[in-house]
């Protein structure tokens, strides 16, 4: 499986919000830079994902089966909404990104067949797109590898914040 990461940042008592990816952000990943394209979590989003803690499967925080994880694309990236658990993970990741030590989120994954682009560019260096990808897990993360992702901790109900107002105004939620 491949572990991509990136920002996070804290929005209410028990609540996480943010960008798991950001879609047209490229990221350095060893000698080659990638990106994440619009539609490449489409088919995963039927599927059943995971929010850990730092990509630990015990530091479990949610998951869509259970509706304590939402996952959403829109033309920015691959949204997601947290509702944290009242265990030691939960309650430190909270503290930890209400401080701005955790400010990142990373995603693991896997590509099929068909399921990525390589091209040389012309400085020689290789750009790698991400055009379906198999998402298993969004992550909280210390240590992002794609720096425009990022998480909030969440002041109000998920009923009464505007959605779109803030998913799409990243800046605002630094």
């Amino acid at each position: 499986m491949e572990i991509r990461t990136g920002t996070l940042k804290a929005v209410s008592p028990g609540r996480l919000s943010g960008y798991a990816a950001v879609f047209n952000s490229e990221a350095r990943i060893g000698d080659f830079a990638e990106v994440v394209r619009p539609g490449a979590f489409t088919n995963s989003l039927e599927r059943n994902i995971r929010a850990l803690y730092h990509h630990q499967g015990d530091a479990l925080l949610g998951t869509t089966r259970s509706g304590t994880l939402k996952l959403a694309e829109d033309a920015h990236g691959l949204r997601f909404d947290l509702a944290l658990p009242d265990t030691t993970h939960g309650r430190d990741l909270a503290i930890l990104v209400e401080r701005g030590d955790v400010a990142g989120c990373s995603f693991g994954f896997r590509v099929p067949d068909g399921g990525d682009r390589w091209a040389e560019r012309s400085r020689g260096d290789w750009l790698r797109e991400l055009v379906n990808v198999e998402l298993h897990e969004i992550t909280l993360t210390a240590d992002p590898a794609y720096p425009d992702t990022e998480v909030a901790k969440r002041s109000r109900p998920a009923l009464l914040v505007n959605l779109n107002h803030l998913w799409l105004q990243t800046c605002e939620l630094k």
